[in-house]
């Protein structure tokens, strides 16, 4: 049976790895869309 400490490291460090890759993919999206826009504007 995983200790206490074990229940509560891996989720955390999941949501923490959730949180990072929403943040990056976000802002790679947002990065994305205004290349286009910009290709489409000139």
């Amino acid at each position: 049976m995983p200790s206490a400490a074990h229940l509560l490291y891996i989720p955390g460090i999941l949501l923490i790895g959730l949180a990072l890759g929403f943040r990056l993919g976000a802002k790679a999206a947002r990065a994305e869309f205004e290349r286009q826009r910009k290709l489409r504007r000139s």
